[in-house]
């Protein structure tokens, strides 16, 4: 069967019924578990690798039982599509889905402030949910972005990382599905024996790693399957390209015009192209033109030149304008930001600039971010594609633009899947914690799971998403052998053509989670590798204080400075440490860097060995 290939360039953890032990008196033998007696909706589950903090949700454990909580709600808006189910791990939609399908529960969610995926005060009332739901990300900038600065010798901001990301920079091997739906696998594997690393000395210091069962590692891939070669729909391209100030320093502006020269020469002569260029205020630089009238275009984009501010505002209106103008049924239609992402003048956050161009935008014209330089306004493109029906990326060298506009662009043009979202329907009589790593801002509604007004994300011809979970499993009960329902998930999505929804389904046991790390597919274990690396690089450090250490009975504080906050620690009544009181790093940066080694040699991908290097350099700068 056909294998994915990767992305062009896949919400916050939903917290669930608190199951903790109340705190035990210092010096317990039993206190390393009491860690959360104020952490009202959600069970910590630990899985660090100098800061991999996979804070669990907690599923259900009362009377109500998985297919009650299916039969809950059907909610949603729009007609139901078709679907099929897989026992196994892999699952294709083409058609309508049953009503007695998985539907969801109205969900408590707590407050999730701060640097996004950092523990906060959860107090307040535990939520009964088992259900995850989360709207699916293509984008891959967080990851680039963070390369160059480690390239550059410095760490990147924490709020700048974002798990999902990284993992969607690197190709899987996902099956493609049979047509232009969206294709499920799941597995995963047991943790590794180095994970939880050296126990210290003193056992009352112990948090466990892993409280209340076996934790094991789910992954979740999507795939679509990638355009036949020659077969796909004519563009009409809207560059609008940032010639602000900023944009003069080696490897902004230069690079996008090299790009672009090369793109518009590997581009069919039906195809068409319009240049917009802004800087205090922004201009046509070339109307919606014929590729087969190439020169004009090289013209246009020789012309750039950086000039003032950065009116990103009016550069996005004016390049929708263009768009819609020149709008063409049955064919591609899209706009193209190339931007340092860096606005300083009209409006500068994302929900007013997509205010203005949300009329002439429609579904019907996606956009793609593509961030450039070395000073970066990651959340403003971030949030411009995540909500403008499009994705992000980042580039900065010319071989990395070439491999984006050239080898990947063309083929990945088209749509295939609007506004697709995941559910997943955790079974609360095997699951004790579920955490969903990363997403943290694709977070959607459990009831808004089929309302297709609310907003999915788009996947294009061969694109992929993972998601990852931290799920501990309760202890077995009953004889060996027998297999136990770990999981449901449901993928559900919209025709870009005809707005129809469709859903496939997969099923996921606990068997296919009992598998050795060292036996795992290689893919399956790089993306352990890069989304532990991630959250290192994230700040997953926490800490607990009790009696008056300044943070309340059992508060948890995250400890991002300078991306440091990799290996918990806990906090007396005097608010210090002391000797022998830190619990050490889990999983050191060198023994990550070293499993990325040796993936680079199994998969002969020089993007790994390059990630081998990246946290190298992290574990350096981190020292």
């Amino acid at each position: 069967m056909a294998k994915g290939s990767g992305n062009v360039l896949g919400g916050s953890c939903v917290p669930g019924h608190v199951e903790v032990n109340p705190r035990p008196r210092r010096g317990s033998t039993h206190e390393g578990t009491a860690v959360m007696s104020r952490l009202g909706t959600a069970v910590l589950t630990v899985v660090t690798t100098t800061g991999l903090l996979l804070a669990g949700c907690t599923s259900h454990t009362d009377t109500e039982s998985p297919t009650d909580n299916r039969a809950a709600t059907q909610g949603g808006s729009g007609a139901q599509g078709s679907a099929k189910e897989s026992g196994g791990g892999l699952a294709y939609d083409g058609g309508a889905r049953k009503p007695d399908a998985l539907g969801s529960a109205p969900e408590r969610r707590a407050a999730a402030d701060g640097v996004p995926g950092a523990p906060q005060d959860l107090s307040g009332p535990a939520s009964a949910d088992n259900l995850s739901t989360f709207a699916l990300d293509v984008d891959t900038a967080s990851y680039d972005y963070a390369a160059r600065v480690l390239t550059d010798g410095s760490l990147p901001d924490p709020a700048q990382i974002r798990p999902e990301e990284f993992i969607n920079a690197f190709d899987q091997d996902y099956p493609y599905p049979p047509d232009d739906g969206i294709a499920i696998h799941t597995d995963g594997f047991r943790l590794p024996a180095w994970h939880e690393g050296e126990r210290p000395t003193r056992s009352n210091d112990i948090r466990p790693a892993f409280p209340q069962g076996d934790t094991r590692l789910l992954r979740i891939g999507l795939q679509t399957r990638p355009e036949r070669f020659g077969h796909r729909a004519d563009a009409n391209l809207t560059f609008v390209i940032d010639v602000s100030g900023s944009m003069r320093e080696p490897g902004r502006l230069d690079l996008v015009q090299e790009a672009l020269h090369t793109l518009i020469d590997e581009l069919r002569p039906t195809d068409a192209v319009a240049i917009v260029a802004y800087s205090t205020t922004a201009r046509v630089i070339q109307p919606m033109t014929p590729v087969s009238e190439k020169a004009d275009l090289h013209r246009a984009v020789d012309a750039l030149a950086p000039e003032d501010s950065t009116n990103l505002e009016a550069g996005l209106v004016t390049g929708y304008r263009v768009a819609r103008e020149g709008f063409r049924e049955g064919v591609t239609n899209r706009v193209i930001l190339l931007s340092d992402g860096l606005a300083n003048v009209g409006n500068t956050t994302p929900e007013a600039i997509l205010t203005q161009v949300r009329e002439s935008a429609g579904k019907d014209i996606a956009l793609l971010c593509v961030g450039v330089g070395r000073q970066y306004g990651d959340h403003l493109m971030e949030q411009l594609a995540d909500n403008g029906e499009g994705f992000a990326v980042y580039v900065s060298s010319l071989e990395q633009a070439r491999r984006i506009f050239v080898e990947r662009l063309p083929g990945t043009l088209a749509v295939r899947a609007r506004d697709a979202k995941v559910q997943v329907a955790f079974d609360p009589e095997t699951v004790v914690s579920h955490r969903l790593i990363g997403f943290d801002n694709r977070a959607v509604a459990d009831e808004d799971f089929r309302n297709d007004a609310v907003d999915g994300g788009e996947l294009g011809p061969g694109h992929s998403v993972t998601a990852l979970y931290a799920v501990t499993l309760r202890p077995r009960v009953g004889a060996a052998g027998s297999y136990r329902p770990v999981a449901t998930v449901t993928a559900r999505w919209l025709d870009p053509e005809t707005g129809r929804p469709s859903e496939a389904t997969a099923r996921v046991h606990d068997y296919e989670l009992d598998v050795p790390y060292a036996s795992a597919a290689p893919r399956l274990r790089l993306d352990y590798v890069v989304g532990t690396f991630a959250l290192c690089l994230r700040g997953g450090g926490y800490r607990v204080a009790y009696g008056d250490g300044k943070f309340g009975d059992g508060d948890v504080e995250s400890m991002h400075g300078g991306g440091l906050g990799c290996g918990p620690r806990v906090v007396y009544d005097d608010g210090v440490e002391g000797p022998g009181q830190s619990v050490p790093e889990p999983v050191s940066l060198a023994r990550l860097a070293a499993e990325a080694d040796e993936l680079a040699a199994v998969t002969e991908d020089r993007r790994v060995a390059q990630l081998a290097e990246l946290i190298r350099r992290a574990d350096l700068l981190m020292t």
